[in-house]
């Protein structure tokens, strides 16, 4: 008998925990909201506690560890199924399942009175079991297989209330347009199969592949392996689904954004970074799309009224601030920012959360106005997130972008480092722009009952501030741990094709006083006794409406619809279908059925029709024999 092998053991139930409470909330205990969370909080507790174990008992692996079986055998060809543990995943599995840990926690507050209670916590487990599957994927097939799983139960979260047409709307914009991504990423994946024979993720990220393929097909397998994560993270062109993902519940809104589903894509681009690492011009295209996603998402989030969508913007923006330290070289740079983002991404959600929960309102000003900031406790801990977000020290944001501009400034081209650079000031004014609106409002409305810190009136306050305090906590300590995180992830592997940049003495205190201009304007504009709250923006009415209308990309996409599918390819395809295949069926039946006719005269029983038929025949002989 072989023994047990603690690893795998931890592997399999870290993952399959979430699936079996799944299974049993939608067979068993739907009715039951209570067992239900119950079944769920106990499955992601489980998994957290066995994350952790692996985490701490493979801190100095030297080598990843590989467990595959047969999956699907057809002749030759063996398809596997298993696990891969290694530095990179070992530490996603670890953020992700802390996340859903103090999520679903969080929402025994939120989702309390929600009808669809047991439904919400069974979409939660799913979501969990998908992408901790996914994190471990040792082939890129089974990846594959669980980022669609992952895009589906986004889909059923982002519209958990169907009800709302909005919600349903949103839902299917988020499925559709990262589907569009996920073509391309299959089509990379095929090339990829065909020169190398297989999907797995050490071979493919070995860098004597570099021998067996051509630059070329390298380059365009990259690139289209890329468009699965411009669609998953929400990256220019395809970035215009992410906001609209809003409609869903919050805390669906905090998972989404910090560990999981767009978080996603950047994972793959760390997943795989010595294969792209192959071809520097795939890797200046993505260095491309991380800048302009970045820099387009600072502005739309500079003009926003919703809370929640100004976060959402800036999950837009930091993915592109991560996609842009890897495209630089710096593998580190990019996860440890993936990795810090997690937390305070989180935060900023959660806490606006409360507020929504007391307010019944996204909309910035209707927080304020209604006394949000007497909810002491987030509102300390939604400032502590937008410092960490602005990237101001100590907290842990400061940390990983100083990583990241450390390793632009290390590129050829300063335009990178100076786009950066603008975007860590843009990030501060739209962060702070947020917490100056909540603290000082304008207007106090006088008819709404005051909200008090722990106010009574909403019995779950508690339940959903307990997980504000870790998250801060985590916020504020994460970016002292940087030299343990760097030695963890670095690998043999991974060091022949990650950069290690010089240390820029002035970069920091670059960053940091763009950081503090950024939010010495947004103090003037929103803070100051004498401030009007009006962005200087928001006085220019053409540049606020094209922020405001997400830089009309979504009308574009409208106008690309109506025009040419809609009245171009779809016309004629209708036309098509009604004159070439409907009326070439049409006419074969209506042959048929004349034809019949003509027969049937043949059985009719007339001598003469039968006596005129013989004689064409002996006619139609004489013909042929004569001539």
């Amino acid at each position: 008998m072989l023994p047990l092998d603690p690893t795998l053991i931890a592997l399999t139930l870290a993952t399959l925990m979430p699936f079996v409470s799944f299974v049993l909330i939608m067979v068993f205990s739907r009715r039951y909201a209570r067992i239900s969370a119950g079944l769920s909080i106990a499955a992601i507790t489980l998994s957290f506690i066995f994350s952790m174990f692996l985490f701490i008992r493979h801190w100095h692996m030297e080598a990843p560890i590989q467990y595959t079986g047969r999956w699907l055998v057809s002749g030759d060809i063996v398809i596997p199924f298993g696990f891969l543990l290694d530095p990179t995943s070992l530490l996603m599995l670890a953020v992700m399942a802390l996340i859903c840990f103090l999520v679903q926690i969080y929402s025994l507050g939120y989702m309390a009175r929600d009808p669809g209670f047991a439904r919400y916590y069974a979409f939660m487990s799913l979501f969990a079991w998908a992408m901790m599957s996914l994190t471990l994927s040792p082939t890129m097939l089974q990846l594959y297989i669980f980022w669609e799983l992952v895009g589906l139960s986004s889909y059923l979260l982002i519209g958990f209330w169907y009800e709302k047409f909005s919600a349903t709307e949103a839902g299917k914009k988020a499925f559709v347009m990262t589907r569009l991504g996920d073509v391309a990423f299959f089509l990379g994946l095929l090339l990829v199969l065909m020169d190398l024979g297989n999907l797995n993720i050490l071979e493919m990220n070995d860098p004597s592949l570099v021998v067996r393929f051509s630059a070329t097909r390298l380059t365009v397998s990259a690139l289209l392996i890329f468009g699965g994560i411009v669609g998953k993270s929400a990256q220019f062109p395809l970035l215009t689904w992410l906001p609209d993902a809003m409609e869903g519940p919050t805390p669906v809104s905090a998972l989404l954004h910090s560990a999981t589903m767009v978080a996603a894509g950047v994972y793959l681009f760390a997943r795989l970074f010595p294969f792209f690492s192959l071809s520097p011009t795939a890797m200046t295209v993505f260095l491309l799309i991380g800048t302009l996603s970045m820099l387009l998402a600072s502005t739309m989030a500079m003009v926003s009224r919703d809370i929640k969508q100004v976060w959402a913007y800036s999950t837009i923006s930091q993915l592109g601030f991560m996609i842009m330290g890897l495209a630089a070289g710096s593998f580190f740079a990019g996860v440890f920012h993936l990795t810090t983002h997690a937390g305070f991404k989180a935060l900023l959600f959660l806490c606006s959360g409360v507020f929504i929960h007391h307010v019944d309102s996204n909309d910035l000003f209707d927080i304020g106005r209604q006394g949000g900031r007497r909810l002491k406790i987030p509102m300390i801990c939604i400032t502590a997130a937008a410092a960490a977000l602005a990237g101001l020290p100590p907290f842990s944001g400061f940390f990983s972008k100083e990583a990241i501009f450390g390793a632009l400034a290390d590129l050829d081209n300063p335009l990178w480092l100076i786009a950066g650079l603008l975007g860590a000031f843009l990030t501060a004014y739209y962060a702070f722009r947020v917490i100056f609106i909540l603290l000082f409002p304008k207007e106090i409305d006088s008819g709404q009952t005051p909200i008090l810190d722990g106010d009574h009136g909403h019995g779950t306050y508690w339940v959903m501030v307990w997980p504000l305090v870790i998250l801060a906590a985590i916020t504020l300590l994460l970016g002292f741990f940087q030299g343990y995180l760097d030695s963890f992830l670095s690998s043999p592997q991974m060091m022949q094709s990650n950069t290690r940049g010089a240390h820029h003495s002035w970069l920091p205190f670059t960053a940091l006083g763009l950081a503090l201009g950024g939010i010495a304007l947004a103090w003037l504009e929103f803070g100051r006794r004498a401030a009007e709250q009006v962005g200087f923006v928001e006085r220019m009415p053409a540049l606020n409406n094209l922020f405001a209308e997400r830089w009309y990309i979504d009308r574009f996409y409208r106008q690309f619809l109506d025009i040419v599918v809609y009245h171009t390819f779809s016309r004629l395809f209708t036309l098509n279908d009604n004159s070439v295949i409907d009326g070439s069926i049409d006419g074969l039946s209506k042959g048929t059925i004349e034809a019949g006719r003509f027969i049937s005269l043949l059985h009719s029983g007339m001598v003469q029709y039968r006596l005129l038929v013989i004689f064409i025949v002996l006619v139609l002989l004489a013909l042929y024999f004569i001539f």
